[in-house]
């Protein structure tokens, strides 16, 4: 049977067991990570909404020469 490795973090260049750390040190942790995944999923919503925004600036864009050739 394969043995589990312990969670290990490292802060500051150290390593940490997760049997070192108390619980509020583990809460902490939790904190940071789920920050950690809004702050991503926050930049690949505002890539999206900077794609989406670029296109509709370049259609208006193209409707306006349009308009200034007919």
């Amino acid at each position: 049977m394969a043995e589990k490795k312990p969670f290990v973090i490292t802060i500051n260049d150290k390593d940490y067991e997760e049997s070192q750390l108390n619980d509020q040190q583990k809460i902490l942790i939790n904190h940071i990570a789920d920050l950690d995944r809004k702050i991503g999923s926050t930049r690949f919503n505002l890539d999206q909404l900077q794609v989406g925004r670029d296109a509709f600036v370049n259609i208006l864009t193209a409707s306006l020469a349009q308009g200034e050739t007919e």
